[in-house]
């Protein structure tokens, strides 16, 4: 098992919060909202197996993303500790309540993806498939991900590229890009990705009885599928807080301060 990449951020003697990104993301994508809006939190945040500055080897399966995580809870010293985790991130994280109940304080789901259609899932697929991979220098990443973050300002998305973006010497891995003299790429592997959304539409889990659990939904998104939310209320009951933004996807980096406050709030902060 691989110990994760891990991102810290906030007060090095604060209360410990471990985060975990969506497929083709990274830990420092909390950067934001641990250092604006989680004062008192000491934020880590991993770099999910496949991504970032983890491992990138196979198997990416919900039980092996499972178990990094816990080899880096052990690694870290954490016995106990609330989970934060958005899209993919959710679904670890719920497998993750469901395999080491007694590691999980409190788990907070942003748009969290899991039990998905299989039809949703294999057109998120070849959506990510068809993205651009390959770049001549960071200023065409920065104009490939305004696309795609067109509701964020520009400031996140140079960030994003400043961190999610590495030199490659060589030619591109598929075809097109630059030529040989090297080229620019994101830091996750397409593979681990695709294999992600092939995941995300297994049956769905929730978390166990007595796990308090903050949900929050995307009105401008449908990831959060009825029947889930549904199951986590028959276990849950009034451990369950689920709420909704009028946002997308992407809800710490477009609602940062509102979810900050629900995150400190549902935390007891």
């Amino acid at each position: 098992m691989a110990t994760l990449h891990v991102h810290e951020y906030g007060d090095p003697a604060g209360r410990p919060l471990v985060a975990l990104h969506g497929v083709t993301g990274h830990g420092a994508r909390w950067r934001r909202l641990a250092t604006e809006h989680l004062p008192g939190f000491r934020v880590l945040a991993l770099d999910l197996r496949g991504h970032g500055r983890s491992p990138w080897t196979p198997p990416w399966t919900l039980e092996q993303h499972t178990a990094d995580v816990l080899d880096t809870l052990d690694a870290l010293g954490l016995d106990h500790v609330p989970v934060l985790a958005h899209s993919f991130g959710g679904a670890v994280a719920l497998h993750l309540s469901r395999l080491a109940p007694e590691r999980v304080a409190r788990l907070v789901l942003l748009d969290p993806a899991i039990g998905l259609p299989p039809e949703q899932a294999a057109e998120q697929a070849d959506l990510t498939v068809g993205l651009p991979m390959v770049f001549a220098d960071p200023e065409d990443a920065v104009a490939a991900q305004r696309a795609r973050w067109s509701g964020l300002p520009l400031s996140l998305v140079e960030e994003e590229v400043a961190e999610h973006l590495e030199r490659v010497e060589g030619a591109p891995d598929a075809g097109g890009g630059p030529g040989t003299n090297g080229h620019w790429r994101w830091r996750f592997r397409l593979a681990a990705v695709v294999t992600a959304w092939s995941e995300m539409a297994r049956p769905h889990v929730v978390p166990p009885a007595g796990t308090p659990t903050l949900l929050v939904a995307a009105r401008g998104a449908d990831f959060v599928q009825p029947e889930f939310v549904q199951d986590c209320r028959s276990v849950l009951g009034e451990e369950l807080v689920a709420t909704e933004l009028d946002c997308g996807h992407m809800v710490y980096l477009e609602r940062a301060e509102e979810v900050g406050t629900l995150v400190r709030d549902f935390l007891g902060a």
